[in-house]
């Protein structure tokens, strides 16, 4: 498997070339720039697999893809929020929010493991995802959602949901009026239906408002605990490699 890493933090790039040899994966290349991409393309044989950053120091990597024509596999790697990680997954073989977590790189290069077998080229449509970083903040958010309670339909606006969780393979809703709903989606799903200046995914089980956040305390291994003003179920630990982001999140 032929890797290169287009990275412009040189500290991060080394952090995930060794995370990558610790799976078994060798990096042949690490680019740091726009224009340094570009004349490397232009030059050298494509790789099998692009560990991509959107955000470069001469300006958006997609740049790259104007002058050169993709002939890779790409997984993005992005300190940006979840509002536009939706538009990653659907073109790309995944993508990775920094700082990356070695759970996370090692299901990713599994998926482009299986991915590879069948020889198909994927279509990453940049503009779209363009799009989507330029004005982020405009995009419409989902306001409501519909549960089923017994026979009937019950409608809760979503600065009512204190936070989402998964649990036992469900999705559930967590209002400020004590009650818990299951809804017919997942967390996954909700990435792209929730407003990034409301909901912070705090970690893989949880989705907190921050309009509902009553405390955050320090927590073991330089984790946070957040308390809700109603949902006190289970304890909700923003996850060591969210940390940093949910204190920007916050400002």
């Amino acid at each position: 498997m032929n890797v290169i890493i287009i990275e412009d933090e040189k500290p991060a790039a080394r952090r995930l070339s060794r995370l990558l040899s610790d799976l078994g994966v060798h990096v042949s290349m690490m680019l740091h720039s726009v224009e340094e991409s570009i004349e490397w393309f232009q030059n050298n044989p494509h790789p099998d697999l692009i560990f991509l950053d959107i955000q470069l120091s001469d300006g958006l990597s997609f740049e790259i893809f104007e002058i050169v024509e993709v002939k890779s596999a790409i997984i993005f790697t992005t300190a940006y929020d979840e509002y536009a990680l939706q538009a990653f997954k659907l073109n790309s073989i995944d993508y990775l929010l920094k700082p990356i977590d070695d759970e996370e790189l090692e299901s990713a290069i599994k998926k482009y493991q299986n991915f590879k077998p069948g020889n198909q080229k994927i279509s990453v449509d940049f503009n779209d995802i363009k799009k989507l970083l330029v004005n982020p903040l405009e995009r419409e958010y989902k306001k409501r959602f519909t549960v089923k309670v017994g026979q009937h339909l019950k409608i809760i606006n979503a600065d009512e949901v204190e936070c989402f969780y998964s649990e036992n393979k469900g999705t559930y809703a967590a209002t400020s009026e004590g009650r818990n709903y299951l809804l017919d989606t997942t967390l996954e799903n909700l990435e792209e239906e929730l407003s990034p200046k409301m909901f912070f995914r705090v970690s893989r089980k949880f989705y907190v408002n921050v309009n509902h956040v009553k405390d955050i305390i320090s927590y073991t291994n330089s984790r946070l605990q957040i308390k809700l003003n109603r949902y006190n179920e289970q304890e909700i630990i923003v996850s060591r490699e969210r940390v940093k982001d949910f204190k920007l999140w916050l400002e």
